[in-house]
């Protein structure tokens, strides 16, 4: 192996030019996600300003991937104070320029908040603080379109030192030391897999990235795509010389148009460097690297419809073995890892394996992403160590529930995951722990849930999405997760039977235990885990024919409160059948006895339960919460 080439020799001059050119005052605004939030027009007003005060050659302006604290969003950073503000909008930013920029102090109001005040600092900030940042480290802080940016935050870095010091047997070894398990889900050792996909035997074999995120409140994969692709690439280049393998694939589905976007600019930044292609970086090494964008279909993120997608045809799993590694891509060796997994590889080699596998548990080793979501005061994207308990990621990175609201559970793993309750907060989220109470670790996706939420309603929600997304190829999947859907339709509606919950149970295990692929296999974890830990909310539905949570429309009904009805009409106004009925007016109990005597006082509403069709629109638009369910 090669010590020193022209190319190598020239991408540590493009490295140490980027660097020496790296801005010591920076605005980073996240416009990625924060684009729904209007992010993008608080960066054009940023340019706007910083010209018309002379700062727009002082201070760099940087489109940046996600930041992380999605509920702060659109979030900005600004370095190198270190300041975080959130929430801004475009007409802040005048103030912003004038009073950090050129005055050097902090806009309390767009400052994170807690109960101690405003926190300027990101360092300071409880979400920030707790946690510990490998794969998020350069997303949120660099600029994903600008390979310099990439260059100047240490990308490729290690790939050289791989490519000029070490033998492909030497790297899977180290990250067999670490212990990098696969983050798409099932947690298989990423050494292993390796290994098995270097021993294959064809000469030809193929590395491919899954990128097919489709868990309902999954989006870790695509913010580290949109946010740092390089790091993504860095790992492909690094496995694929592990494994060797001479080409690869990046699976990433149309709903994720800036992945994609960005993805795009990466590779083609990377080939005018000689980073992909023919004789990367003049070490003999050969890799070309192309984009597959899948149409969306949730069974393709099982690794067998996966390929067969890439391969142009439908997307529907084989039965293992042989596994991919063995006959996997036109029947070649294949070795599939997610985004997250080898965005892992580049640091885990600067760092070393043993080093890294200090991190976590001794079976759980690391960092993981979550995604937090749902009820829970500050959502966004999580990275710590495994082994952190639910307490810590719910309450002292999520600030807790909302105010009024009480931590009920959390789904975990999406619609292959299941539910973990209240009485499991301080239980360490590790593969092996996760599993004993019935969910699994997943992709990442973690939905906090309160006791608003119908467990019931829930579990009919993540069936009817695996209902759905079922190939058909395989009769357990495609019939059980149906007639699964069709029982907890029935409970949800007010006509559950009294065998309802045991058929569930009988049908969930059926489908798990003779479902051909993983979705299926997975498929009634929602249903089976919400009957293991909430019982008595089914026997509720079916029993008594009430929602304990006040959320199955088949099994509520509304009522106003005469004494809080302040005679608006609105409820009435809004009702599409006409069920309610009135007298505009003051309120009885608010009228002067001119008002009586005028007749100027109202009739309160009420709601006549035989014509009401359960729609909520009286609820939503109540002014005083008059209207009640029960």
């Amino acid at each position: 192996m090669p010590s020193m080439t022209p190319q190598l020799s020239k991408l540590q001059a493009l490295r140490r030019e980027a660097q020496q050119r790296h801005p010591e005052r920076a605005v980073r605004i996240c416009c990625t996600g924060c684009r729904a939030l209007n992010a993008m027009e608080v960066h054009a007003a940023f340019a706007t300003e910083l010209a018309a005060v002379g700062l727009a050659h002082k201070v760099a302006l940087i489109k940046t991937g996600c930041q992380g604290i999605c509920a702060g969003a659109p979030v900005i950073g600004i370095d190198p104070e270190g300041i975080l503000y959130v929430g801004a909008k475009s007409e802040d930013v005048p103030e912003i320029v004038r009073t950090t920029l050129l005055g050097h102090a902090v806009v309390e109001r767009l400052c994170f908040q807690d109960r101690r005040g405003p926190i300027p600092k990101r360092a300071d900030v409880p979400f920030f603080a707790a946690q510990k940042q490998i794969v998020l480290e350069r997303c949120g802080r660099i600029d994903p379109s600008s390979i310099g940016a990439a260059l100047a935050a240490g990308s490729y870095e290690m790939l050289e030192r791989v490519l000029t010091g070490m033998e492909p047997q030497a790297v899977i070894d180290e990250i067999t030391t670490s212990g990098l398990r696969g983050r798409g889900g099932a947690g298989f050792p990423a050494g292993r897999k390796w290994a098995a996909t270097r021993a294959g035997h064809d000469e030809t074999k193929y590395l491919v990235c899954n990128a097919d995120e489709g868990d309902p409140g999954a989006f870790m994969d695509r913010a580290v795509v949109e946010g740092d692709p390089h790091t993504v690439l860095e790992g492909m280049l690094i496995a694929a010389y592990a494994i060797g393998a001479r080409h690869g694939y990046v699976y990433v589905r149309a709903e994720y148009p800036i992945a994609i976007e960005h993805l795009k600019i990466a590779i083609a930044q990377a080939q005018e460097l000689g980073l992909l292609g023919e004789n990367i970086l003049g070490t003999g090494m050969n890799f070309d690297l192309k984009i597959k964008v899948g149409a969306g279909a949730f069974v393709c993120g099982e690794e067998t419809a996966l390929l067969m997608s890439i391969a142009g045809q439908r997307g529907t799993p084989r039965p293992r073995p042989p596994f991919p590694a063995q006959s996997g891509l036109w029947g070649k060796p294949t070795c599939i890892n997610n985004v997250e997994t080898l965005a892992n590889v580049a640091a885990i080699l600067r760092m070393g394996g043993a080093e890294y596998a200090r991190l976590g548990t001794p079976t759980s080793t690391g960092t993981t992403i979550f995604a937090l979501a749902g009820k829970v005061k500050y959502t966004g994207l999580v990275e710590v160590p495994i082994g952190v308990t639910m307490n810590q990621l719910v309450n002292d990175i999520g600030g807790g529930a909302p105010p009024g609201s009480t931590f009920k559970a959390a789904q975990m793993g999406g619609p292959s995951g299941g539910c973990v309750p209240a009485k499991y907060l301080d239980m360490p989220i590790d593969y092996e722990t996760v599993k004993e109470v019935g969910a699994i670790m997943g992709s990442g996706g973690l939905i906090i849930l309160d006791n608003d939420t119908c467990m019931v309603d829930l579990a009919r929600y993540f069936m009817e999405f695996c209902a759905k997304e079922s190939c058909g190829k395989c009769p357990p999947c495609r019939i059980g997760t149906t007639r699964m859907l069709e029982v907890l339709e029935r409970i949800c509606a007010g006509r559950g039977r009294p065998e309802d919950i045991a058929s569930l149970e009988k049908l969930g295990n059926a489908v798990k235990n003779n479902s051909l692929c993983g979705l299926g296999q997975t498929a009634p974890n929602p249903a089976l885990t919400t009957i293991r830990h909430f019982r008595s909310e089914y026997e509720a539905h079916v029993n008594e024919k009430t929602c304990p949570a006040a959320f199955c429309r088949g099994l509520i009904a509304f009522s106003i409160l005469p004494d809080r009805c302040i005679c608006c009409g609105r409820c009435a106004k809004n009702c599409p059948v006409d069920c309610i009925s009135g007298q505009i007016g003051k309120a009885p109990t608010r009228a002067t006895e001119q008002d009586r005597e005028q007749g100027k006082v109202g009739r309160p509403y009420v709601i006549q339960s035989a014509l009401c069709i359960k729609c909520g629109a009286c609820l939503d638009v109540c002014p005083v919460d008059a209207v009640v369910k029960k």
